[in-house]
């Protein structure tokens, strides 16, 4: 394992996870998430196992099999995070088995509208508390709070912070203060741009570092490591998750890459970032995990990247997601878009559906797309 006790630390406070602490200049903690059906225990259990031999401080599950879990506790001695979704009163199932609780604070609006955001928050820190679990808030760019989005004009980075920033308020006043905080986009800039502004604005919270989406390796890793050397090399950062599309059992390379990155940002060896980065063809999906519907996603990706690379010298980002959570809303902003869903795929160009397509003919609507954009840029 690299040395990383030289790497500048912000002064957060200490947030204590099962027996792993966050921050309070502990070592920054490396992370990951299972991509196994929750429900299917022996998967997950192995998976678990999997991870912690690579070296991960947490693992998070998805609350799919929230039955599932005191099996999975009685199995593994991993610190376990799970990640809830759109029903935040799965949080009072799933508190009694693991370690800390994730929760999106734009999905906090999908389920029992007419409440109070705040009667919620005050919910999940109530079980939190009672259950001995640390909470994250987890903003991602592309399912942001819907109160927010469109407030501040194109800056989108304001939507992510200024949604965190309310969270953290939130916890504050009801006297929670064991959470981190996460603010995440499948762009390297806006993640490095939200952070610096957040840990201007707070700098005692903890905070949880990823590009989400960041795609395929090995671009997936460049954009990871960009992100990475600019916040942590700032002291910004206690623990983080680099977000590889990849096949189940290679999960683990996730926990190896993180580690190897903090490991040349402690020894000084950065990599430089070419001219042209964001300026050619940028073809993201997201971290292959449970929440993906079909496991074809993964071999998809892969096949958009070869498909596509004869556009590698044009601006274009296509985007490759695997499920309904964050598919419709995270293909919004791609050129071109697909979204995964069990048994067909939508394309989409920017935020408008093309068609519904099977996934062995997919590709050749995504081709056809993808011309006539190129035709209509050289126009």
């Amino acid at each position: 394992m690299p040395d990383t006790s030289a790497l500048p630390r912000n002064p957060t406070r200490p947030v204590r996870v099962g027996r792993a602490t966050f921050g309070g200049g502990r070592p920054i903690a490396v992370q990951s998430m299972c991509a196994t059906r929750t429900p299917d225990l022996e998967a997950t259990v192995r998976q678990i196992l999997d991870l912690e031999r690579a070296g991960a401080d947490l693992v998070r599950i998805a609350v799919d099999g929230a039955a599932a879990l005191p099996a999975i506790r009685d199995r593994v001695s991993a610190n376990l995070s799970v990640d809830l979704q759109e029903n935040y009163r799965l949080a009072a199932q799933v508190a009694p088995h693991v370690d800390k609780i994730r929760y999106n604070p734009g999905h906090l609006h999908h389920h029992e509208k007419s409440r109070p955001v705040r009667d919620k928050v005050a919910f999940l820190a109530e079980v939190a508390a009672r259950h001995d679990c640390a909470l994250r808030v987890g903003v991602n760019c592309g399912s942001v709070d819907p109160e927010k989005a469109g407030r501040f004009g194109a800056d989108s980075v304001a939507e992510m912070v200024e949604s965190a920033l309310e969270h953290c308020a939130l916890l504050d006043d009801l006297g929670f203060t064991r959470y981190v905080v996460s603010l995440k986009d499948s762009d390297p800039a806006k993640v490095i741009d939200a952070n610096r502004r957040f840990a201007a604005r707070r700098p005692e919270v903890p905070l949880h570092l990823g590009v989400t989406e960041a795609g395929l390796p090995p671009d997936g890793v460049i954009k990871t490591r960009i992100a990475f050397e600019q916040l942590v090399s700032r002291g910004i950062g206690d623990t983080i998750r680099v977000s590889l599309t990849l096949p189940n059992d290679r999960k683990g390379e996730e926990i190896t890459v993180g580690r190897e990155i903090l490991g040349d940002i402690a020894a000084g060896r950065f990599r430089s970032v070419p001219e042209n980065f964001g300026r050619r063809l940028n073809v993201i999906s997201c971290p292959s995990c449970s929440r993906v519907e079909n496991d074809a996603f993964v071999e998809l990706a892969e096949k958009v990247r070869d498909l596509a690379s004869y556009a590698r010298d044009h601006a274009v980002t296509i985007a490759v997601m695997g499920c309904r959570v964050n598919g419709p809303g995270e293909t919004d902003d791609a050129d071109l878009g697909l979204w995964c869903a069990p048994t067909h795929v939508n394309l989409k160009r920017k935020a408008e559906t093309v068609g519904a397509f099977r996934y062995e003919e997919v590709l050749t609507h995504l081709k056809i797309e993808l011309d006539r954009l190129l035709a209509e840029r050289r126009s």
